[in-house]
Order: structure tokens, then sequence, then C-alpha cells
């Protein structure tokens, strides 16, 4: 029923000045449109809804990821941005935060202006 549908995505923020800021310059999405109740981005086709509210408590686990093919290019780069890479204690993670997991694949992870866990994983 939904298979052929195109998804989206949401996320909350209880400061829109900095989500807007950080997902745009920091991150390089595309505002496509902002509004009383959200900032609308376009990454890579997949609409991210980011629902202004007046209070918000970040989960612990990741709600957002990107698959990329080079992790370690494009932590240099968001670290250049003033991004910062979470190390988890009991994690085996090199110095840059990646781990690699039993898949082989590697992941590293870091917060948004909100609190909401990001992450980078590079198959």
């Amino acid at each position: 029923m939904l298979a052929d549908k195109k998804i989206m995505t949401f996320l909350a923020t209880s400061n829109a000045v900095k989500a807007r800021d950080f997902y745009q310059n920091i991150l390089g999405l595309t505002l496509i449109d902002e509004h009383e109740f959200a900032l609308v981005f376009d990454a890579f086709g997949i609409e991210l809804r980011i629902q202004k509210i007046p209070e918000f408590t970040a989960l612990a686990q990741t709600v957002l990821g990107w698959s990329v093919p080079d992790i370690a290019h494009e932590i240099s780069e968001l670290a250049a941005k003033g991004v910062a890479f979470i190390q988890f204690e009991g994690m085996e993670q090199d110095e840059l935060g990646i781990w690699q997991a039993p898949s082989g694949a590697r992941v590293a992870w870091f917060k948004d202006c909100d609190g909401n866990t990001l992450s980078l994983t590079e198959s």
C-alpha cells in the first residue's frame, strides 16, 4: 500500500533559529519552506520536517542518519564546522569516534542543536 510512496521524516526543535542554521549551514540541507509550525528541508529527495514546539526533550537513540561513502571525510568536514562527534563509554571507537559494527559498517554519532542524536554510516 505505501511501499511505492515517498517517505518523509520528522524531528522537533524548541529553537527554530538554531535548528535552521544547523541543518542549512552546518549540514548543508536545502530549506524548502518555513512557516509557523515547521522548517522543511530537502534531504536528498526526502522531506525532513522539523516541527517547531515550545519544549523538547531529545530521545537517547539515533533519530536520523546518513549513509556516506567516506565517513572520515564527512567527519572532517563537519568537525571543521564545529560539530563534535560522540565517544560512547564502553564502545570501541577510534580517535574520530568511528565504531565498527559486526557487519563491517563504520558508524559515528553527533548531536544537533536540540540534542537529537544523528549518525553517519559507511557500509
